[in-house]
């Protein structure tokens, strides 16, 4: 019988939702308090260091029977993954509409906020912004999508499934995924202190969820986590792009 665990951690746990809860508090529970630490002194070289971590996490504790089963595999639909790509990328734009709309240019704005970490020039040329653009998607691209997607929609997601099925899992990695993006956007510090803003952390939450659930269905029907990848990765592009360059402004 093939498991889903190395030989060394099968002797230590299950691959069951108690190892997926003990995934999320030794990788969450840090996690969450290096970003508010990072939004308030501006140094934001941890949170790469965390993604890493996420990233490298199946390749710690999983066989490649487990490495496979969590889906780091060939796509099986691989028309999903232009899907996934689509769907991010409207996600995210109706986010930034959503956020403009209620909030405009304000930190109530889960854009705005988030857009401060990047450090904007005021007055910065056209081709200076794009280059900086170009940067900043590329990392957004790339190692938030690659860390959270095996760690959340990956590893996390199919222990709980091994006891509690692929429905409840995914409302429970999604829900982990929300929560700990109130770090990102929600408790947020502005003018030398810290403020909850309850009304628009609900949103943020809530939209986090719901895209987390996309990010699952995309894993699922491409039938590889590279189509939660790609979605997140489309997402975090246009979230970026947004950012630099707003829609109902432009």
């Amino acid at each position: 019988m093939e498991h889903e665990l190395k030989p060394f951690w099968n002797k230590v746990f299950k691959f069951d939702w108690k190892f997926g809860l003990f995934l999320i508090l030794i990788i969450c529970i840090p996690r969450f308090i290096l970003v508010l630490h990072a939004n308030e002194t501006a140094n934001y070289g941890y949170i790469g260091l965390i993604m890493v971590i996420s990233a490298i996490a199946p390749f710690i504790f999983l066989s490649k029977f487990g490495r496979k089963k969590i889906g780091i595999k060939k796509p099986t639909n691989y028309r999903w993954l232009i899907i996934a790509f689509v769907i991010g990328i409207v996600c995210s734009i109706v986010l930034y509409f959503l956020g403009e709309t209620i909030y405009s240019n304000s930190y109530e704005n889960w854009y705005y906020y988030i857009g401060k970490s990047y450090k904007i020039p005021t007055e910065i040329d056209q081709q200076s912004k794009l280059t900086m653009f170009v940067i900043m998607a590329l990392t957004g691209m790339t190692f938030s999508p690659i860390g959270e997607e095996l760690f959340f929609r990956g590893i996390v997601h199919s222990s709980f499934a091994n006891s509690v099925g692929n429905k409840r899992a995914s409302i429970i990695d999604s829900s982990a995924f929300a929560i700990v993006h109130i770090s990102h956007f929600g408790l947020i510090f502005t003018n030398q202190q810290w403020q909850f803003l309850i009304i628009p952390t609900l949103i943020w939450v809530l939209s986090m969820f719901c895209v987390s659930i996309l990010f699952y269905r995309c894993r699922k029907n491409s039938g590889s986590i590279l189509g939660a990848i790609i979605c997140h990765s489309a997402f975090n592009l246009g979230m970026i792009y947004c950012i630099f360059y707003p829609i109902i402004r432009s």
